[in-house]
C-alpha cells in the first residue's frame, strides 16, 4: 500500500495529455501532498512504453516530495486511451511499472467529467485538438464514443476546423466555391498574401504542421466579424456538440432528469459568443433538462476524485482536494 508517515493510503492521479502530463500525490483524506508537470503522452507516435517512461520523471517527482515511494492506487486519465481494449492495455503497463497496488485507467475526458461535477453524474464534451464526449453515472455506468477521428464519425476538434477552414478559403478563392473572407484573414495570419501562398507553405513544410491549429481562432474571429460561410462552420461545431451531449444523455437514462453538461477543451473554454450561444440554443431544445457549464478547473483534479472515488473517500476528503485545484487556479 502506498501510505504517508501516518498511515494515509494515497493515490497517485495523472491527467496526460498529448501536450503535457500532470500528476498529483493525494491522501484518502483529500490532502494533496504533491504534484508535478511533464510533457505529453502520445503512445501512439513513440510506443507505450516510451511514453510510460516519459511519464515517470514527473511520477518520481511528485512521489519524492510526497515522501511515498508508491501508491495505494494509480487513477490514471490518459489522452489516446480511446477504446476499452487501450484502456485495458494501458492499465496494464502501469501496474508493471509498480507505481499502485491497483490501477484504473480512463480517456482523459473522464477527468474533466469529474472536475466539474459533485459526484461522478453527468456529460462532458471536449473540443480542443480534437474532440470527445463521455458520461457517468454513481452506479458505474458510462456512455462514450470512439473518437477516432472521421472513421469513427467525429467531425471538429480544432484540427478539424482549421482544416474545414482551410477547404472553404482554397475553393473561394479559386471559384470552386462561395467568396469567404476565411480567402483572405487565413494566410493573412501568417503574413502571405493569398491561400496559394499558404497552401504552398503547408504542403512544402515552410510552416510546420502545428501551425494549423493557429487558423481555427482566426476561423472563429472570421465568423465573428460577420462572415457567412465561417459562421456555418461555427454552427455545425455548436450542432455536433450538442448531438454527442444529447445522445450520450439518451444513452444513460438522465435527459429527463437535471444533468450537469460540461464543456472543455480550449475551443470550448475560449468564450466564442456564437459557439456557446449556439450550444445552449439547441439543448434548450434537445434536453430542456441539461445543464449546461464550462469546465476551468485543472482536469488533474478529476483524476483525483475519481481515485478518491474509488477508495471510497467522503465528501470532506473531496472537497479539500477541490479546494487545493480551485486556490491554485
Amino acid at each position: 500500500m502506498g501510505l504517508t508517515a501516518t498511515g494515509t493510503a494515497t493515490v497517485l492521479a495523472v491527467d496526460a495529455g498529448n501536450s503535457k502530463t500532470d500528476v498529483a500525490v493525494v491522501t484518502a483524506d483529500g490532502e494533496v501532498l504533491a504534484t508535478a508537470r511533464g510533457g505529453g503522452f502520445r503512445p501512439p507516435a513513440v510506443g507505450v512504453a516510451a511514453a510510460l517512461d516519459a511519464l515517470a520523471e514527473p511520477v518520481a517527482r511528485a512521489f519524492a516530495e510526497a515522501g511515498v515511494s508508491r501508491a495505494a492506487h494509480v487513477s490514471a486519465c490518459l489522452a489516446n486511451a480511446d477504446l476499452p481494449v487501450e484502456e485495458e492495455q494501458l492499465a496494464a503497463a502501469l501496474h508493471a511499472r509498480a507505481w499502485g497496488a491497483s490501477v484504473e485507467v480512463r480517456n482523459d475526458t473522464f477527468a474533466i467529467l469529474r472536475a466539474g461535477v459533485a459526484e461522478p453524474r453527468g456529460v462532458a464534451v471536449v473540443c480542443g485538438a480534437g474532440i470527445n464526449c463521455v458520461g457517468m453515472r454513481p452506479d458505474g455506468r458510462t456512455a462514450r464514443f470512439p473518437a477516432l477521428g472521421r472513421i469513427s464519425g467525429d467531425w471538429g476538434g480544432g484540427w478539424g476546423l482549421a482544416e474545414e477552414a482551410l477547404w472553404y478559403a482554397a475553393r473561394a478563392e479559386d471559384g470552386r466555391g462561395e467568396a469567404t473572407e476565411l480567402a483572405r484573414t487565413l494566410p493573412a495570419h501568417f503574413g502571405l498574401p493569398s491561400m496559394y501562398a499558404l497552401i504552398e507553405a503547408l504542403h512544402l513544410g515552410h510552416l510546420g504542421p502545428g501551425s494549423r491549429h493557429e487558423l481555427t481562432p482566426v476561423l472563429f474571429a472570421t465568423a465573428a466579424r460577420g462572415d457567412a460561410v465561417a459562421a456555418s462552420v461555427v454552427d455545425r461545431l455548436a450542432q455536433e456538440v450538442a448531438t454527442m451531449a444529447t445522445v450520450a444523455l439518451t444513452r444513460l437514462d438522465l435527459l429527463g432528469e437535471a444533468t450537469p453538461v460540461l464543456l472543455g477543451g480550449s475551443v470550448l473554454t475560449a468564450g466564442h459568443a456564437r459557439l456557446d450561444d449556439g450550444i445552449r440554443t439547441l439543448l434548450a431544445v434537445r434536453a430542456p433538462k441539461a445543464e449546461p457549464r464550462v469546465v476551468t478547473a485543472g482536469p488533474v483534479l478529476g483524476a483525483a476524485l475519481l481515485g478518491l472515488d474509488r477508495l471510497g473517500a467522503g465528501p470532506e476528503a473531496q472537497e479539500r482536494a477541490r479546494r487545493h485545484w480551485e486556490r491554485a487556479a
